[in-house]
């Protein structure tokens, strides 16, 4: 049996990656809800093996450090090139961005985790709106409704 306090970082890294997968999801972006769940769970369970782990061989930073050259990878493979736009920053940024509250939730920094989720959600829902109003006020052709890109 998981001791309680494992078993609430990984809930509310589960519940965090889930709440940004949820967005995801709506705008229908392939980084979705199950997507961002196993995100941020699995670097909570990278977190909290590294402590772990890492307080028996002296460096309990070790295999945390290497969640953010790997999740780097995993979010450049959502980046794509098309011409002269590129789409997939937006869904790549949120990957990174829930790595990271992942580590958060998984170090028992139950705070940070949370309001860098709710941040985040910030970004992702109020301010898509506020960027179209912006750009149709300076002119720019309306790409929202090619599709939406992710930028």
């Amino acid at each position: 049996m998981l001791p309680a306090d494992v078993t609430w970082r990984l809930l509310l890294a589960a519940g965090l990656g889930a709440a940004l997968g949820l967005e995801r999801e709506y705008r229908q972006k392939p980084a979705g809800l199950r997507t961002n769940i196993l995100i941020a769970l699995g670097s909570a369970l990278f977190t909290i093996m590294s402590t772990h782990m890492g307080h028996e061989a002296g460096s309990p930073d070790r295999i945390a450090a290497q969640i953010v050259t790997g999740i780097g990878f995993l979010g450049g493979g959502a980046i794509l090139r098309s011409g002269n736009t590129v789409h997939g920053l937006t869904t790549a940024a949120t990957i990174w961005v829930n790595a990271a509250i992942g580590m958060a939730a998984g170090a028992g920094h139950f705070a940070l985790a949370t309001i860098t989720a709710v941040l985040a959600l910030v970004v992702l829902v109020v301010l898509p709106p506020i960027e179209m109003y912006f750009e149709r006020r300076a002119g720019w052709p309306d790409r929202h409704h090619e599709g939406p890109p992710d930028r």
